[in-house]
């Protein structure tokens, strides 16, 4: 398995998409983004996606540079349309908006609708705690029906991710960033090319069936290819954790996609991402200043837990992300030989030809 320099890959990447429109300034956005996931070991949310997001430009699904626009504003509360813009621009703007009405008023509710895909949601958790920021995220995908409810066969929610951040003084916050479906469907895509192979049960089949075959969501696809049409699939991932993770699924498709106005999962309407946000400042909460000693008392006692494998500790959700962040700057990323046609197949189509960088 080719392993690719991060800079370099942020470069190849930045150049594709310069050639679609975006300034300069989004393209390397959009490619440090894909590229951060790829670091924190999130392949599902990383370049895999480059092909996707080509397609979609070139069909007029998203817009270059977009600004959005405020629907909704008051000292705490905004509502903001992405109108289709890249997530990777829409996104940020959206979160310091977040962070800006919070810093000013110890708490905030952010909605953004209409927007492109907006990455790994872990990433915006991420920066609001770097401001010292707790935040919570619910997202939806209006236009994308991909998982079947707890007990039902047919589709009706998006993937639907949630994703709780907190920050640590003097330490790396704590990210809890997951889909409510079993496996994302990135995982599906990576699976498809290629990658780490599905749970046994991380799809059900169109028979209502357990299955690990991408096939059952994407129908039959060329395996070299980085396109994948979900629309020709007859079975549905699954939802993690039963009754509770459908019943979450829900929840995020009524803030995320109802409440801001995106509207929550129907294949009947274009693909875009809504995103509901509130951001809460500790400082305001605990003029005790209780929290900090007790969150570092809490994470301490967490994690003396005694392993079940004495080489493997009880690790803080974020953790992970950060080792392999690490191992990887270090090593370089790990891609499939699928995924790496299926970008340089890309690159060409867009006139990027100086090939995938090593």
């Amino acid at each position: 398995m080719p392993l690719v320099n991060a800079e370099k890959l942020v470069g190849f990447v930045a150049d594709i998409f310069s050639r679609l429109d975006s300034s300069r300034a989004e393209a390397e956005r959009i490619g440090r983004s894909l590229v951060n996931a790829n670091l924190t070991g999130h392949d599902s949310h990383g370049v895999a996606r480059v092909p996707r997001y080509v397609a979609w430009k070139r069909d007029g699904l998203l817009v270059a540079d977009q600004i959005a626009q405020r629907v909704v504003d008051t000292p705490v509360i905004a509502i903001l349309d992405g109108q289709f813009g890249f997530g990777q621009t829409i996104a940020p703007q959206a979160v310091a908006l977040g962070i800006e009405k919070c810093r000013a008023h110890g708490l905030s509710a952010i909605g953004v609708r209409h927007s492109g895909h907006v990455g790994r949601v872990g990433e915006w958790a991420e920066m609001a705690a770097e401001h010292g920021l707790v935040s919570v995220h619910f997202v939806n995908v209006a236009g994308s029906v991909l998982v079947a409810p707890f007990g039902g066969i047919d589709r009706r929610f998006s993937t639907a991710p949630v994703c709780i951040g907190v920050p640590r003084p003097g330490g790396l916050p704590v990210i809890l960033d997951f889909a409510t479906s079993l496996v994302a469907e990135g995982k599906v895509l990576v699976a498809s090319q290629g990658g780490k192979t599905l749970p046994a049960d991380a799809l059900v089949s169109g028979e209502g069936k357990p299955s690990h075959d991408p096939r059952e969501l994407y129908g039959d696809y060329d395996p070299e290819s980085g396109v994948r049409d979900h629309k020709k699939g007859r079975g549905a991932l699954r939802a993690f954790g039963d009754h509770k993770g459908s019943g979450l699924a829900l929840m995020c498709e009524l803030l995320g996609g109802a409440l801001t106005g995106n509207g929550a999962s129907n294949s009947e309407t274009r693909w875009s991402q809504g995103m509901f946000s509130f951001y809460v400042d500790p400082e305001r909460l605990d003029p005790d200043q209780m929290f900090p000693a007790e969150l570092s008392r809490f994470i301490a006692y967490v994690k003396s837990a005694k392993p079940i494998d004495a080489a493997e500790p009880v690790l803080l959700p974020g953790e992970p992300e950060a080792q392999r962040r690490a191992e990887r700057l270090a090593n370089g990323i790990p891609l499939t030989d699928e995924t790496c046609e299926a970008l340089r197949a890309t690159a060409r189509s867009v006139g990027v030809d100086e090939g995938l960088p090593g």
